[in-house]
């Protein structure tokens, strides 16, 4: 057996371009356009790439980008001061306060300070505990991505056993409860499982976040399984998985690589949720 391989890059190309036709017709018909602030404070080199992607990616669908970018000892007041501002600004309908912060910046109480209505992250409380309750406003764009993914390859997720290694509140824990909310059962493993294999070797549909390159192996699998993998590592100057790609896609039916799997899809949601607070904007 060898896997299907899982076009994200092409995936998520379509999404964009559905966003770009929706935009055009919104342009035509109000005159306005959605926007997204992006702030990025500091240097960190890794930071400011994901920025430029994303600015490059908004100017592609028609989404006015602004970028504000603070000096990395900006004080806490004077950040939060900042996003305070874009929430009253009528021509800014998403906030995106790229992450992670300096260790002296408190990075819950910046992301509280983000208005939910513009939160095209969904990392604030509110649009997470909407999120569990499964009315969601806004739900993160990597595990809204990943059932994306899902969804436009016709894999069925209802009845599935679905096993997600990673906890974090960014990727683990909405994928999670998004699987549940799909009719998935839905088992979370990470770091400290004891025996991880026997637990993923149960998984119809396995995702990989726990940011360990190539951890999971093709042992680890159910024949047949599917596999989102959503670790992003450098090893040797390569880009790696946090499955080790070579021997899953001898076990998996479909597998996304890395890169070109669910990293462009998590930056067209992001582009679509943009929207989305745009439309709400003008109702």
């Amino acid at each position: 057996m060898s896997a299907r391989i899982i076009d994200g890059k092409k995936i998520a190309a379509g999404i964009r371009e559905e966003i770009r036709q929706r935009v055009l017709q919104l342009q035509e018909a109000t005159g306005k356009v959605p926007g997204l602030a992006a702030v990025l404070i500091g240097d960190d080199p890794a930071s400011a790439t994901y920025v430029r992607t994303k600015t490059k990616a908004c100017h592609e669908v028609g989404i006015a980008s602004r970028q504000f970018t603070p000096p990395g000892d900006i004080e806490q007041a004077d950040l939060q001061r900042l996003i305070r501002d874009l929430n009253g600004d009528p021509e800014i309908h998403g906030i995106l306060v790229q992450l992670p912060l300096a260790k002296h910046l408190d990075e819950r109480a910046v992301l509280e300070t983000v208005d939910p209505r513009k939160d095209v992250d969904g990392f604030t409380f509110a649009n997470i505990g909407r999120l569990v309750e499964n009315q969601p406003q806004f739900v993160p764009c990597t595990p809204a991505g990943i059932i994306e993914l899902l969804d436009r390859e016709g894999i069925e997720i209802k009845g599935k056993h679905a096993v997600v290694v990673g906890r974090s509140e960014i990727v683990g824990k909405p994928v999670a409860f998004l699987l549940l909310h799909r009719h998935a059962t839905v088992t979370i493993c990470h770091s400290r499982t004891a025996d991880l294999g026997s637990e993923t070797r149960r998984a119809d549909i396995l995702v990989a976040a726990v940011g360990r390159p190539r951890l999971i192996t093709g042992a680890m699998l159910k024949p047949g399984a599917v596999v989102i993998d959503v670790g992003i590592n450098r090893v040797d100057g390569k880009l790696v998985g946090d499955v080790d790609f070579e021997s899953a896609v001898r076990v998996a039916s479909a597998i996304t690589p890395v890169p070109g799997g669910v990293g462009p899809m998590t930056v067209a949601i992001l582009l679509r949720n943009t929207l989305q607070a745009f439309e709400r904007s003008l109702a």
